[in-house]
């Protein structure tokens, strides 16, 4: 019976081993992701994506507790003076609504499960100086995280994929 019990210990132990557990610390999440898809969640719970059908992202949890995030659409429109300062305010209004990066400081808060985002600065300057809790998860190479009050309004559930 011990060795029976011994080699389902081996096999189950083998079998987690190959997913790992839900992150807990800033050291589970550190390291480089890209955006699978940035939605935004109605109350009913249907879905838009927030940043079009291919959104395209970049997430940099620095082991020392600095970030980088970049969201954009895969399908902004082009300057036509192909000079930034030479936009019409409708390219300027695209841009703006097209992108959104943010970079600064975050924590993980075992407890409750959240990245802390401490944005330092942010394309939207309304978020700079705020602190932003977002309830995460991670299941396999995919993290998922939660943003009660986006910037466009609303709940948006953002996953990324874990490249390194």
């Amino acid at each position: 019976m011990s060795r029976t019990m011994a080699a389902c210990v081996g096999v189950t132990i083998s079998i987690f081993a190959q997913y790992p557990a839900v992150a807990q610390t800033a050291k589970d999440i550190a390291g480089v992701w890209t955006l699978v898809s940035n939605d935004a969640v109605r109350p009913d719970g249907s879905r838009t994506p927030a940043f079009g059908a291919n959104p395209v992202g970049l997430l940099i949890f620095d082991p020392s507790g600095r970030y980088s995030l970049q969201l954009c659409r895969s399908d902004r429109t082009k300057f036509a003076s192909n000079n930034r300062l030479q936009g019409t305010p409708e390219e300027y209004q695209e841009a703006v609504h097209s992108c959104n990066p943010h970079w600064g400081r975050y924590t993980v808060s075992e407890s409750d499960k959240a990245i802390i985002f401490k944005i330092e600065h942010a394309t939207f300057a309304n978020w700079e100086g705020l602190e932003q809790k977002r309830a995460f998860s991670i299941s396999g190479n995919e993290l998922k995280y939660t943003i009660q009050a986006a910037s466009g309004g609303g709940v948006a559930e953002v996953v990324w994929r874990r490249v390194d």
